[in-house]
């Protein structure tokens, strides 16, 4: 509230508490004798020879009121007085002391307005002058503006009322309640008439506001706005206009409302919007509120819904992505219930869709700038132009399979290029790519990694089926389990490899379309199969040592790296009788047949009998020619009797040979 005006005219007058001298004449009867007036006091009841208190009280009185007494020096140089003038100056003295103390009973009880000028402001007070021997003493608080600040300076005039006289001195005044005489009658007009005022918000209470508009009056919370309102400290400060609802001129009490000048004004605006309110019309509103899943819009008194689907084209996370609060738009009414009075609004409606020709606008294969709206684990989206956005897959932002995620890569709000791979206008998908705008690595591959070359790289990767070795940066190539050794069952790779390690490795193979790179180690070495099956053929009778059993035979290393197969029908002696194979047994064997290509060698004993009894009839040909010789038989009776030797002839010739050792 402005200072106020000692100028303008007031209600109440203020009373005039100026006190006058008094005139000599009120204090006594003036003496014709001039000797009176110069007669002295008698001071011989003054035993140490000094003037009384009463007396020199007396004097001072009437020397500060005009009186005429009159003061002679006696014979001692001290000043003499008469008791006349004594008694007239306590008369005096009396007179005034009651007349204030009237005047001052007067302002209390009449609670007249009076003007006072400010002397002094302390911590708790400010000090004023209001004419009487005691300073009026007005509570800080009733003179601070919403800042803290004390609204007069010294020497500024104030209209305050006396309230009572205060025990440690002066008296306590009231700048409220002049106020409150000044502007009542104002006040009580306006609740009549439901005319609103203006004020200041000054402070927060409990349970409100409290509002200057004159006086101080209350404004209570849920009467701040149509809508509940939770912080009310945002109000301090603001000028507001309100309506008067109550008054209580005994108590000084001011109850006012703003919700009720709110609600008339929107209920006025309410009944335009309705006249002209039906859907297709296109309104200009104010963004009233702002939640999850929309906004409210004022439309004038009538507030509409706006989705957060019917915001924008594209997609939106918050609507305040889009609006904010206290932003005026316009909006397009999509649906309206009469009976109920909900408007479903649109603004993106306003716009024709662009998805319609996207197809056109976006070609395959057509390079497009974006900026990437949003990073998940699967890749990111970007925004081609609003409500156009397309995602960019993890696979599709590089030809390395190392990254673990988009963010490695691309951040919100980054500006980058892409490649349209792919346009789908009834499910609104784009597909970009970013790793198309760059060299595919794969492609010079196979001139680069051509199959056989000797390659070295570092073990990135173990799995269960074989280890993923580096060649160079986001080129990795596979080598399986079984490509690790020729002789050893290899079960996982750790037992051949560790993480991390340098190794050398053959290029077999190389899938630019499938990005794969096959690699082996144990192709280092020569293959121990080769070697044997160029060395051994089908007949051959070698040594063997039983690695392991199952039930239809037993397994036979006979190479280093190299096993057989030596089937349980095959492992009988010359005798027919079935031979035990116990692991580490070692036994001659047969090879009586080889795979080279399925790496497999069927072996026997029995085999091996058989051949013996072949090498003995051999023999026993072969002596039995040596003998017929000797004696000069012929050449067609020597061959006669070599083709008719039968197997009693050789058991003969056995255990003749028997006999003989």
């Amino acid at each position: 509230m402005s200072q106020h005006d000692p100028n303008s005219t007031n209600e109440s007058k203020p009373l005039n508490t100026t006190l006058e001298p008094t005139a000599p004449e009120a204090t006594h009867e003036p003496t014709s004798n001039p000797e009176t007036q110069a007669s002295t006091f008698d001071t011989s009841a003054d035993h140490d020879g000094s003037m009384s208190t009463a007396t020199a009280n007396a004097n001072e009185t009437a020397g500060n009121h005009g009186s005429s007494v009159s003061i002679a020096a006696g014979a001692s140089g001290e000043p003499e007085y008469s008791d006349e003038d004594f008694a007239a100056a306590l008369e005096s003295f009396d007179r005034e002391q009651a007349a204030e103390k009237d005047a001052a009973q007067a302002m209390t009880t009449e609670e007249a307005v009076v003007t006072g000028t400010v002397v002094k402001i302390t911590d708790k007070h400010v000090v004023i002058d209001i004419g009487l021997k005691s300073e009026g003493l007005i509570p800080l608080d009733q003179v601070l503006d919403h800042t803290g600040t004390p609204k007069f300076s010294i020497g500024d005039t104030v209209e305050v009322v006396v309230e009572r006289e205060e025990h440690e001195g002066g008296y306590l005044v009231s700048y409220e309640k002049a106020l409150r005489h000044k502007v009542w009658d104002k006040l009580e007009e306006a609740a009549n008439t439901k005319i609103p005022v203006k004020g200041m918000v000054l402070s927060r209470v409990k349970g409100g506001l409290t509002v200057d508009i004159g006086i101080k009056a209350f404004l209570p919370g849920s009467q701040v706005e149509i809508r509940p309102v939770r912080n009310l400290d945002g109000y301090i400060g603001t000028e507001i206009e309100v309506r008067v609802i109550k008054l209580n001129k005994k108590r000084g009490n001011v109850v006012i409302s703003r919700k009720e000048l709110l609600e008339e004004e929107q209920n006025a605006k309410k009944s335009v919007t309705l006249e002209n309110l039906e859907e297709g019309s296109i309104f200009t509103g104010n963004v009233k509120n702002l939640t999850d899943y929309g906004a409210f819009v004022d439309m004038g008194g009538l507030d509409g819904l706006l989705h957060i689907t019917d915001m924008s084209w594209g997609r939106l996370t918050h609507p305040r992505d889009l609006v904010n609060v206290g932003d005026e738009i316009q909006v397009k009414v999509l649906k309206f219930d009469k009976e109920k009075q909900r408007v479903s609004l649109g603004f993106k409606q306003l716009t024709p869709d662009p998805w319609l020709d996207a197809t056109e606008r976006y070609p395959v294969g057509a390079q497009v700038r974006g900026r990437v709206l949003s990073v998940t684990d699967y890749g990111a989206f970007v925004e081609l132009e609003q409500g156009i956005e397309g995602l960019v897959h993890v696979s599709e932002m590089t030809w390395s399979k190392r990254m673990k995620h988009p963010s490695k890569m691309v951040h919100p709000g980054d500006e980058v290029d892409t490649i349209i791979l792919s346009v789908n206008p009834n499910d609104r998908r784009i597909s970009l790519g970013m790793k198309q705008l760059q060299d595919n690595p794969w492609e010079q591959l196979e001139n680069k990694y051509p199959t056989g070359a000797v390659i070295e790289g570092r073990v990135r990767n173990l799995t269960d089926f074989g280890a993923f070795i580096e060649i160079e940066d986001g080129i990795d190539g596979l080598v399986h389990v079984s490509n690790m050794s020729w002789t050893k069952r290899i079960k996982h790779p750790s037992e051949v490899l560790k993480k991390g390690e340098k190794v050398k490795a053959v290029v077999l193979g190389v899938e630019p379309e499938n990005r794969r790179l096959s690699l082996g180690i144990k192709q280092l070495q020569p293959d121990v199969w080769d070697t044997f099956f160029a060395q051994h053929r089908v007949g051959d009778v070698i040594k063997g040592k039983v690695l392991r059993t199952a039930q239809f035979g037993a397994f036979v290393e006979i190479a280093e790296g190299v096993e057989g197969l030596c089937h349980i029908s095959e492992a009988v002696d010359e005798t027919g009788k079935q031979v035990t194979l116990n692991p580490d047994d070692e036994h001659e064997f047969k090879i009586v047949k080889m795979n080279q290509e399925e790496k497999k060698v069927g072996l026997s004993i029995k085999a091996v009998g058989e051949e013996a009894s072949r090498a003995e009839v051999e023999s026993y040909k072969e002596s039995a020619r040596s003998e017929k010789g000797n004696k000069g038989d012929s050449k067609s009776s020597n061959s006669g009797s070599s083709s008719s030797t039968t197997l009693g002839d050789l058991l003969n010739w056995k255990r003749s040979e028997r006999e003989d050792s």
